[in-house]
């Protein structure tokens, strides 16, 4: 039997689910870097359907993940935060077609700022946002040792050399510098304060749509509980400017005006923890192993090397900023105790 294409996985997702029969073309929409997105037009509405990445879906405990991601979007839309939340068919918000997992959403209307247009009220606004979320649950918690970052550059180095890949001479001038990195963002783990949250670390520029001028969180798959203290630093850095390595100290502070106001466990010693800032090393090799051929799909190959490139960039532009944004941060403490 021939397989079926994504429009057609699409066009019975929509039928079945009671959404109507679909206006083609199925249009793909640009934005994430791990699922696929399209805008789906049917006779009853306009649609936005994330297809899932079948290589995530194939890793082990990932549908508990999911399922746990579920329940808090259910939760924090049940406390008025301003998200966009999948749609539940027959009591199940992820569909499954032939072995195909998708989300379905309502089509919201508005824009995603450009990485390099980013305002100091968006910051605010953006930090204000993952404090609500962030004061919906938080808990003191029992210390436990964290996940440490593990990974051996050098075996990575030695097989792009092995594989003749475009990436080889990049880790291996990197190499030096991504040993650093883990060694920092290890240390900087071992150092956060006991405390558990409800969070969205992927709550990036990407991931809010503006509709005259106001904020709606999509992407929400990776809601879980996490420490506050890190994904606050991490989404400050990303909101000001690090991911397209243009650091701006007002930004971050706008960022951490807003989180504040909303929510404030007493922790003020940012700078302490700035290694949490390296943990772009953990995307870095997902993609070392999209570009090296883990996975058959040209296309992630492809943005596997993009991004390779683009990650050993912002760790390096990390490094080289490292002093000025640990002064900032101290500066922060100092106006904020």
């Amino acid at each position: 039997m021939k397989e079926k294409t994504t429009q057609e996985l699409i066009a019975e997702l929509m039928k079945t689910g009671g959404f109507g029969a679909v206006v083609f073309p199925v249009s793909p929409v640009s934005g994430g870097f791990m699922h696929r997105m399209y805008r789906v037009t049917t006779d009853c509405g306009i649609y936005a359907v994330k297809h899932l990445n079948p290589e995530i879906m194939s890793r082990p405990n990932v549908h508990d993940n999911y399922n746990r991601a579920e329940k808090i979007e259910a939760l924090l839309e049940k406390e008025g935060l301003p998200i966009v939340p999948s749609l539940i068919i027959d009591g199940h918000k992820m569909q499954n077609i032939e072995g195909n997992y998708f989300y379905i959403f309502n089509w919201q209307e508005g824009r995603i700022t450009d990485w390099n247009h980013i305002s100091n009220d968006q910051c605010r606004t953006v930090g204000n946002i993952l404090g609500r979320i962030h004061a919906v649950h938080p808990q003191n918690v029992p210390h436990r040792e964290p996940a440490f970052c593990e990974i051996n550059w050098h075996e990575y180095v030695q097989r792009a050399k092995e594989e003749k890949s475009e990436i080889a001479s990049l880790l291996a001038a990197s190499e030096q510098l991504l040993n650093l990195a883990g060694k920092e963002l290890n240390r900087a783990r071992a150092s956060l304060p006991d405390i558990l949250c409800v969070s969205n670390e992927d709550m990036d520029p990407k991931n809010i749509m503006w509709d005259n001028g106001n904020p709606w969180v999509i992407d929400l798959e990776c809601l879980d509980y996490g420490n506050p203290v890190s994904h606050a630093l991490q989404l400050a850095l990303q909101w000001s400017g690090i991911v397209n390595c243009n650091w701006d100290i007002q930004k971050m502070t706008a960022f951490f005006d807003g989180y504040l106001e909303a929510y404030d466990n007493g922790f003020r010693a940012y700078s302490g923890v700035f290694g949490l800032a390296y943990n772009w090393v953990e995307w870095l090799e997902y993609n070392i192993q999209r570009a090296l051929g883990a996975y058959m799909d040209q296309t992630e190959r492809l943005l596997g090397i993009s991004e390779v490139r683009n990650t050993i960039e912002r760790i390096a532009y990390i490094r080289n900023t490292e002093k000025e944004i640990r002064g900032a941060l101290d500066t922060l403490n100092r106006k904020t105790v």
